[in-house]
């Protein structure tokens, strides 16, 4: 994966406890809700999109009991590691609705107030013993490789809670965030 040379700020945020953080995080999506997310902001479970066509599979699949879940907005402290996550929804996206569709990085001000509200991710344990997770591992170790940083060891099982957010980048916002909050990255 290539990251573009304008996102990447690893060598500024990362250090031996893992990557540091602030009132600043990113959040990584899909070129096709710019505008919405620039009107309503970030909105938990926002790819209205992709919820509809994962409920309309469970419908053909006969699963009449699919349930949406509210997801929290997902965040982290770099804009590599959003990037990364941005080529996920894409592709997540592309399996359901056609079109040409980019990764793009939200940045993402916070209040010292709204910042306490930043929880790690520590749901994503689940997420990282499956495939997905274990290309996200591989490419945290290459940003560590990349930045001459010993690649944190971690039972996934028995990290502890600010592990996920210090050493993997993985983080929750458990609510919506207004669009005035919100910068898109561009170069």
């Amino acid at each position: 994966m290539t990251i573009p040379v304008f996102l990447k700020d690893a060598k500024e945020l990362l250090t031996e406890q893992g990557f540091t953080t602030g009132n600043t995080w990113y959040h990584g999506t899909s070129s096709a809700l710019i505008e919405a997310i620039k009107k309503q902001g970030l909105i938990r479970s926002g790819d209205t999109a992709l919820n509809e066509a994962a409920k309309q599979t469970m419908a053909t699949i006969g699963d009449d009991n699919y349930v949406e879940t509210t997801e929290p907005v997902f965040l982290t402290q770099s804009m590599e590691l959003a990037y990364y996550w941005a080529q996920q929804t894409v592709k997540k996206r592309r399996v359901h609705i056609e079109g040409d569709e980019q990764p793009v990085v939200f940045k993402i001000e916070l209040t010292n107030e709204l910042n306490a509200q930043v929880k790690p991710d520590v749901g994503a344990a689940s997420l990282l013993l499956v495939q997905e997770g274990e290309n996200y591992m591989a490419f945290i170790a290459g940003i560590y490789q990349d930045n001459g940083i010993a690649v944190p060891e971690i039972n996934l099982m028995k990290a502890d809670r600010m592990d996920y957010l210090n050493k993997l980048g993985m983080a929750y916002f458990d609510a919506d965030i207004e669009g005035s909050n919100l910068t898109l990255i561009t170069a």
